[in-house]
């Protein structure tokens, strides 16, 4: 329940508070260990994005973007080494 309402929040066209977001996602982060325990993680995160990407972010000390796609995390740093090159020949 809590992983369908952060993907609504992600996605809502209306503004969402701070203090309700915040609150979610510490909820949300607590059901995640308990749910990782009953080993029916990997399936929660195919399902959800949003859960899937802050599960993610709570883990990147540890396993950095492991759950990112490979390919698109390639571009996009393959884009940031092309613009800084040509920041630095411009500056």
């Amino acid at each position: 329940m809590l992983a369908s309402l952060l993907e609504r929040l992600e996605h809502s066209v209306v503004p969402v508070g701070p203090e309700q977001y915040r609150s979610i996602v510490g909820h949300l982060r607590a059901e995640l260990i308990e749910v990782q325990a009953q080993g029916d993680l990997a399936l929660l995160l195919e399902r959800f994005p949003a859960t899937s990407e802050l599960y993610e972010n709570l883990h990147y000390a540890q396993a950095g973007l492991c759950r990112s796609d490979l390919e698109a995390a390639t571009r996009s740093e393959l884009a940031a080494q092309s613009v800084i090159a040509q920041a630095r020949r411009s500056g």
